[in-house]
């Protein structure tokens, strides 16, 4: 399980697991319940990078939003050859 620490979001963490570039768990900690609950249940089963390409860059509260957050918590798992 990865753990992402929200910057500049309601949220203040995002829980990930990816297998073989797949979402397999995601858990917003904290932000507004029915739409994180939304996102996580949606990036469920999806390609991680997909996931990215398609959240990366939303924004809620200046340039950052939940969705934001999570992409940018899957690129960091990337990057450390985690998925």
């Amino acid at each position: 399980m990865y753990v992402h620490k929200c910057k500049g979001t309601c949220s203040t963490e995002i829980r990930l697991d990816v297998q073989n570039g797949i979402v397999t768990h995601c858990e917003i900690v904290n932000g507004c319940r029915g739409n994180t609950q939304g996102v996580s249940r949606l990036v469920i089963g999806r390609k991680a990078d997909d996931v990215i390409s398609e959240l990366r860059g939303i924004p809620c509260r200046g340039d950052t939003s939940c969705p934001d957050q999570l992409a940018r918590g899957l690129e960091e798992m990337k990057a450390q050859g985690l998925f």
